[in-house]
């Protein structure tokens, strides 16, 4: 009879969540404790409560964060293994608590902080106080002394890529996944559907729950809901979409797109001057890299405009995105499902 696994997750962000998910539905018998989405069992606490946006939100998280972090380590002598999932700010010091008080447990951190943006001092932290650095990005090892390329995990989320460009009269649109976010670009979205005579898609994310949608979204005439991003592109071609995760899944399987982010303006001040990188979406990011011209046009703050968008829409060359959608897949090769669940059984400690 195989040992029940005793795993000690702390995945804060509702993408950190979407990425354990495939791992634990191929685990075949574990224990959950730490931070994670309440789907998954009962946490200590929910990712819900560490959600921020914005330099500034972290303050009054401040001192939540400390009290979870003392008894995450609490639990790490109840363990067989700690995987550490993105969100450096809480995982970093979580990690150095943890190694404190429990040298013996072996701790995993899958998705490094992005050192490669900023913050360049962090690669010391997290080879002092984690044995595995597990990364999703191929150009990280050079930063990282000792990081491990396990693939990129929304490569085993898509099931299904575009193999040819095709007009099929359904445009995209996401405004983002926080309400900040969505206030801010729902308004341009709303001009844009009314310069644009085809079916138009909005994609809601699934924690949003229906009776919330027009508090959160506003106006919704002329839209279409949808709950799954991966869907909406497949059959789409165009998409509008904000910044992060949406704009690689968009650009892996192959749909065009224009980013389009803006931020609070004391966020974006702090960012400019200490981010180190010439894109803000990571399908550009990785082509930057690789030596690579930009994969799709970026519009930021006050660049966000519905002319400005709707003219990368008219403009855009679909089939030279197309092509080089595919380059993308070649950079990034393969998903992270199989070489996490080696990772993981292969770093287990006898308590």
């Amino acid at each position: 009879m195989k040992k029940q696994l005793k795993l000690l997750v702390s995945s804060l962000e509702p993408s950190a969540n979407l990425h354990l998910e495939p791992i634990l539905q191929r685990l075949e018998k574990y224990e959950l404790f730490g931070i994670f989405d309440e789907k998954f069992g009962k946490p200590y606490m929910p990712s819900s409560a560490f959600s921020i946006m914005g330099f500034l939100d972290v303050v009054p998280k401040i001192a939540k964060a400390k009290r979870a972090i003392k008894e995450l380590v609490k639990m790490s002598f109840e363990v067989d293994v700690v995987l550490l999932i993105d969100s450096p700010a809480f995982n970093l010091p979580l990690a150095k608590a943890i190694k404190k008080r429990n040298k013996n447990v072996k701790i995993i951190y899958y998705i490094l902080p992005q050192v490669w943006a900023w913050k360049t001092k962090r690669v010391a932290k997290v080879e002092k106080y984690c044995d595995v650095l597990a990364s999703v990005l191929p150009f990280e090892n050079r930063f990282y002394n000792r990081s491990i390329y396990v693939g990129h995990p929304i490569l085993d989320e898509i099931k299904e890529f575009k193999s040819e460009y095709k007009d099929t009269g359904i445009i995209s649109y996401l405004p983002g996944s926080r309400k900040s976010e969505i206030r801010k670009l729902m308004p341009i979205f709303r001009e844009i559907v009314k310069k644009i005579d085809k079916k138009a898609l909005l994609v809601i994310p699934s924690f949003f729950s229906d009776d919330k949608i027009e508090e959160i979204y506003g106006n919704i005439d002329g839209f279409e809901i949808v709950r799954d991003a991966k869907d909406a592109f497949l059959g789409s071609e165009f998409a509008f979409v904000c910044s992060g995760t949406a704009t690689l899944e968009a650009s892996l399987i192959g749909t065009p797109l224009v980013l389009a982010y803006k931020a609070k303006k004391l966020d974006y001040m702090i960012a400019k001057k200490f981010v180190k990188l010439r894109h803000a979406g990571l399908a550009n990011i990785l082509f930057d890299f690789s030596g690579l011209k930009p994969l799709h046009k970026e519009f930021i703050q006050d660049d966000v405009t519905s002319q400005n968008l709707y003219s990368e829409y008219k403009n855009m060359d679909r089939k030279r995105f197309f092509k080089d959608s595919l380059e993308l897949r070649e950079i990034l090769k393969h998903g992270t499902l199989n070489n996490m669940l080696d990772i993981i059984l292969k770093n287990i400690q006898e308590r």
